[in-house]
């Protein structure tokens, strides 16, 4: 045998390609040296906690994230599919509470939420921010139903949830209510919302209304007593003492990866019924301006709007039905899309050779999308491809090769020719809809029913409401 050391080009070009899913695991495999002797790449080894201060596992018991990546990739399967114990941060009698109101859009939380749920963790766990015996808990509020898998692993410790049909349309009054008698409740330190469009910015100002306090809006960071925002259109900071409301900006902190929280639910007092007591009953149990409200709704919503999916913004679309280079009609592609009520996306191969616009492209070089639903129809699913859609809720693939990276990829898979699968749920949604057109007269006497999809516009529509009913 040789004593010579061969290089290995494959492993070289691994660890100058970034994008290569097994770059970050062959970076801690030891390496051999020019002279010969083996060497070890010391700054690989931990990793970063949400507080910035690297830990090491010296146990012996579990792996770090990156040598269970490793393992991952060795073994064909998906990191999704690994779980990690990690350890959990119980606190039984809190001291004081952080109140985090999420926006949970369809019921999961974004990443501005796991954000802002980090700046929480924070805020209850620093040092510098507390008594040296305290401990607080992160208490969280969700508005509607809650469809998040992972709510252990986001930092919270203690969940509420208001539900009923009130939540599911635009009504800031009565959140800004209920949220307004759960501080009464539990009178927190601070008060943290996400600053964004989903409604957290404007329910956290009118809270701050109510309160006749301050808030600090565009918030980034917390440092000991100080926060900084942003102020100038983002181009200067702005440095002020801490405030107990809070409209955290995206990236403000890191979310919580290393601990588990037990995310208890919180019992909260029963509101009493303002609507059949009596005036001087209502004075006796909620201050005035919440009894204006309660009594008078401000705001009237008149429902959703149906508009051309194609309008939406692709990386703000919830159900996205995106081809690639398997795609032999584009017009069926097209009429699907629009029966379904999908915007369309398109892979960088089918953008490349003109099929569809720039705009339509999905992937880490083009839009990086967050679907609920993400139907991938010809895609193979190249690297950058699969890091676009890496924030998906469900991927269904269509694809004619069992053993692709979108297959792998998917929470479900039809294996066969694109024309033909596409062609059968078209005749599909088609019988669908005739027989629930059939049943039109007796399903308008029940105005309650709500998850009939022949009162739904083709942009309406969706395949979940199509199967439920093709099951029942």
């Amino acid at each position: 045998m040789s004593n010579l050391f061969r290089r290995d080009p494959r492993a070289q070009w691994i660890a100058r390609n970034r994008l290569h899913p097994l770059h970050v695991p062959e970076g801690l495999l030891v390496q051999r040296g020019p002279s010969g002797l083996l060497r070890k790449n010391v700054h690989t080894i931990g990793f970063i906690g949400p507080n910035g201060v690297k830990r090491i596992d010296r146990s012996g018991t579990a792996d770090s994230y990156k040598q269970l990546s490793r393992q991952t990739a060795q073994s064909g399967k998906s990191a999704a599919q690994e779980e990690i114990l990690l350890p959990l941060h119980k606190v039984a009698h809190p001291d004081f509470y952080i109140l985090v109101v999420v926006d949970g859009v369809s019921g999961r939380l974004s990443s501005h939420d796991r954000d802002t749920l980090g700046s929480a963790h924070k805020l209850a766990t620093q040092p510098a921010l507390m008594e040296k015996s305290a401990i607080g808990a992160v208490v969280a509020v969700f508005f509607d139903a809650i469809s998040e898998e992972k709510l252990d692993t986001a930092g919270i410790d203690r969940l509420v949830n208001f539900e009923g049909n009130e939540y599911q349309h635009y009504n800031p009054d009565q959140r800004c209510a209920d949220v307004y008698r759960l501080v009464n409740q539990l009178n927190p330190k601070h008060i943290l919302f996400p600053d964004s469009i989903h409604g957290g910015a404007d329910l956290g100002r009118r809270l701050a209304a109510k309160l006749s306090t301050t808030v600090a809006s565009n918030v980034w960071k917390v440092n000991n007593n100080q926060i900084v925002c942003r102020g100038s259109a983002g181009k200067t900071d702005i440095a002020r003492p801490i405030t107990n409301i809070m409209l955290v900006l995206e990236e403000c902190c890191e979310p919580v990866s290393d601990t588990r929280h037990e995310c208890a639910p919180l019992v909260i007092q029963n509101a009493p019924d303002l609507q059949s007591a009596t005036l001087e009953q209502q004075r006796k149990h909620a201050p005035e301006h919440i009894l204006e409200s309660t009594r008078q709704q401000k705001i009237e919503d008149l429902g959703n709007v149906s508009v051309n999916p194609n309008d939406i913004n692709l990386a703000e679309a919830g159900f996205i039905l995106s081809g690639g280079n398997g795609i032999t009609d584009w017009d069926q592609f097209h009429h699907a899309a629009s029966l379904l009520g999908a915007t369309e996306g398109a892979s960088r191969v089918a953008v490349d050779d003109g099929f569809m616009p720039r705009v339509r492209q999905v992937g880490a070089t083009g839009t990086w999308v967050t679907a609920n639903v993400y139907v991938a129809v010809g895609i193979s699913g190249a690297i950058q491809h699969m890091q676009g859609i890496a924030k998906c809720n469900k991927v269904i693939a269509i694809n004619t090769d069992d053993s692709c990276d979108m297959v792998k990829r998917a929470d479900l898979s039809a294996i066969g020719d694109s024309s033909a699968i596409l062609a059968a749920l078209l005749d599909l949604v088609h019988e669908q809809k005739s027989a629930l057109k059939g049943n039109q007269k007796d399903d308008q006497k029940n105005k309650n029913a709500t998850s009939d999809t022949s009162v739904l516009t083709p942009y309406q529509a969706t395949p979940t409401n199509v199967l439920e009913a093709h099951h029942a």
